[in-house]
C-alpha cells in the first residue's frame, strides 16, 4: 500500500506561546491522535507530516519502543512506537497504523500511533492543569489535559517525552 502524505499548511497555525501574537489570541492547535482508548495530542507545530504505517527497517540491537529506521526522501528518521513508549503492551502492526513525522529540536522522529483523528484549536481555558498522579509519564512531558466538550485529550510536550529516545544516541537526520 503507497504511503499517504498529509502536510499540514503552516498558514493557519497559532503562533508560538510567550510571544507577542500568542497572547492577543491564546490559541494553540494540537493533532489528535489515539493510542488505545486514550486520545492524545501534539502541537501541530511539532508535525511535519502524516502517513500510513510502513515496516521500518529494523536496527541491530535496538531496543525498546525504536522500531527501527525509515527513508524519508533522503533523510533517515528513527521510528517510535508510542505505544510501548507510553509503557502499554505491543500492538500488532497493520495499514490502519499511521506514522506521525514530528520535528524535535533539529532531528525528525516518526512516532508511531493507532490513528489521527482531527486537527484541534484549544483556547487557554480549554487546557485544564494536569492531576498530580503516579504513572508512566513524567509530569514535565505533559502540557495539560485538553477539553473540547466530551473529548479530553493528554496534550503531550512531545519534545520533551522524546527527548531521551532522540538523544545523541540516536543518529542525527542524515541527507
Amino acid at each position: 500500500m503507497p504511503a499517504t502524505h498529509a502536510h499540514i499548511p503552516a498558514t493557519r497555525l497559532a503562533p508560538a506561546p510567550g510571544t507577542a501574537q500568542a497572547t492577543m489570541t491564546d490559541l494553540r492547535e494540537f493533532l489528535a491522535f489515539k493510542i488505545g482508548n486514550e486520545e492524545y495530542g501534539v502541537d501541530i507545530l511539532r508535525v511535519q507530516e502524516i502517513r500510513s504505517y510502513e515496516k521500518p527497517t529494523t536496527i541491530a540491537n535496538a531496543t525498546g519502543e525504536l522500531q527501527g529506521v525509515m527513508n524519508l526522501r533522503g533523510v533517515i528518521v528513527p521510528i517510535i512506537d508510542l505505544r510501548l513508549k507510553l509503557g502499554q503492551t505491543a500492538v500488532q502492526y497493520d495499514p490502519l497504523k499511521v506514522v506521525i513525522v514530528l520535528n524535535i529540536g533539529q532531528r525528525m522522529v516518526g512516532a508511531v500511533v493507532d490513528g489521527v483523528s482531527d486537527v484541534l484549536t484549544l483556547a487557554r481555558e480549554q487546557m485544564r492543569p494536569m492531576p498530580a498522579l503516579r504513572g508512566d509519564i513524567a509530569p514535565e512531558h505533559l502540557l495539560a489535559i485538553g477539553s473540547v466538550g466530551q473529548r479530553m485529550l493528554i496534550l503531550l510536550d512531545i519534545e520533551k517525552f522524546l527527548a531521551n529516545s532522540v538523544a545523541s544516541g540516536t543518529p542525527a537526520a542524515c541527507h
